[in-house]
């Protein structure tokens, strides 16, 4: 890693100003949505074993829109039981907008809601000192693994805590994603390996493969419209920029020739569509669910 780069997610303000842009300029949380609804009713439904109570974890749950759509499948799947939801969420801004959506979202006397303002490293951490034996029903980590220093060693503490018939749900941006071809081509350049790691579906489905474990994948559609990166000092393609790279200030901190290779890749074909002035870039996801 370049040390004149910092990685985005040392400044929250920041990361939160760009991460609310991508989810304005993208399809990410339909994308999300359709699946939710389409697809993991049938993953829910076999959860629980005729369990009156179901134990669920969100891990990287930020400000809770798509944890309560899976909260309301999950009580539409298993209408009697109630749901102990363990929230995992290093970012005080994000809990702080969960807990009031909670607060004004009706039908959730069924859900029990334990706030953990704490990386996933440090739930790992708190979870081993204090010894817990509480098995969950249902994990998911979206968008997350990004920022763990060992995605194959979070994902086998995860699945450890699942109870039979548990599942882990993992979502991440696909290999075949634009993501996926920056990633490939300047995984040495973007990453910092002790808080931020290029990672895609892909790279946790031949992990999973090499440990034999079973699991379904899926791959959802997803895009983003990054035109304002190409007008040089434009402040919304700057932020957008920085959580393409995940680098701060990408581009006033990256080298000249690595930010006009970036900006060319993502511009071309393999990444990106261009039609009616707009440049769309492909954000594709994948989702993996683990047994």
């Amino acid at each position: 890693m370049a040390s004149s780069l910092r990685s985005l997610v040392t400044d929250d303000s920041r990361y939160q100003k760009c991460f609310q842009l991508f989810l304005e300029r993208s399809s990410e949380h339909q994308s999300m949505r359709d699946f939710i609804h389409n697809m993991l009713p049938d993953i829910l439904g076999s959860i629980g074993n005729g369990k009156s109570h179901l134990n669920m974890i969100g891990v990287g749950s930020g400000a809770g829109e798509i944890d309560l759509e899976m909260i309301s499948e999950l009580r539409l799947k298993h209408p009697e039981v109630t749901v102990d939801n363990e929230v995992v969420e290093p970012s005080g801004t994000q809990l702080q907008s969960y807990r009031a959506l909670v607060s004004q979202k009706p039908g959730l006397d069924h859900v029990k809601f334990s706030w953990n303002q704490m990386t996933a490293t440090e739930f790992e951490e708190h979870w081993r000192a204090k010894a817990v034996t509480k098995k969950a029903d249902f994990i998911h980590m979206i968008q997350m693994l990004y920022y763990v220093k060992d995605p194959g060693a979070t994902i086998n503490f995860f699945r450890s805590l699942l109870d039979n018939n548990g599942k882990l749900l993992i979502v991440l941006v696909s290999g075949a994603s634009g993501w996926g071809k920056l990633w490939r081509r300047y995984r040495t350049h973007l990453c910092h390996t002790e808080i931020s790691q290029c990672v895609t579906a892909g790279d946790i489905t031949a992990l999973l493969d090499r440990q034999g474990v079973s699991y379904q994948s899926y791959e959802l559609p997803s895009q983003m419209e990054i035109t304002e990166c190409f007008a040089e000092g434009d402040e919304k393609g700057e932020l957008l920029l920085d959580f393409l790279t995940e680098v701060l200030d990408f581009s006033k901190t990256a080298p000249p020739e690595l930010r006009a290779g970036v900006l060319e890749l993502l511009r071309h074909p393999d990444c990106s569509v261009e039609s009616g002035g707009k440049v769309v870039f492909n954000n594709n996801l994948g989702v993996i669910v683990v047994d």
